[in-house]
């Protein structure tokens, strides 16, 4: 990520239900704005506004086939480098489960221990 001013323009984009389902079709390879523009129930202009906050993002890139200008998802980009802000926190949480599940198997051993004596006291 080149800056934090940068972050703050993926987020922004991230943060609109309609984009991140503009990515997920994305994500299947390229899309017209008719296409994309099919599962909603707006205007092509509002979806015009979407694509363009997208595409200030980093996220999605405008071609050129023919008459047609499909969008198509940017691979790596501003979503890796989002990857890469996050990777401290992820690891954190990777951590705690990792702690959190050796406390659960100490507690399973505990009880599964504490059943076997029980059986044997009958």
């Amino acid at each position: 990520m080149n800056s934090p001013a940068q972050l703050d323009l993926v987020f922004s984009a991230l943060s609109d239900a309609t984009r991140r389902a503009i990515l997920a079709q994305l994500a299947t390879g390229p899309r017209t704005v008719a296409e994309l523009a099919a599962p909603f129930d707006m205007a092509q202009p509002t979806i015009s506004r979407h694509l363009k906050v997208l595409e200030e993002a980093g996220l999605i890139a405008q071609g050129r086939d023919a008459q047609r200008r499909p969008r198509t998802l940017v691979v790596g980009g501003p979503l890796r480098d989002v990857d890469v802000w996050l990777g401290p926190f992820r690891e954190q949480w990777e951590r705690r489960f990792d702690r959190l599940e050796v406390l659960l198997e100490k507690k399973t051993k505990r009880r599964d221990h504490n059943v076997k004596e029980e059986k044997a006291k009958k």
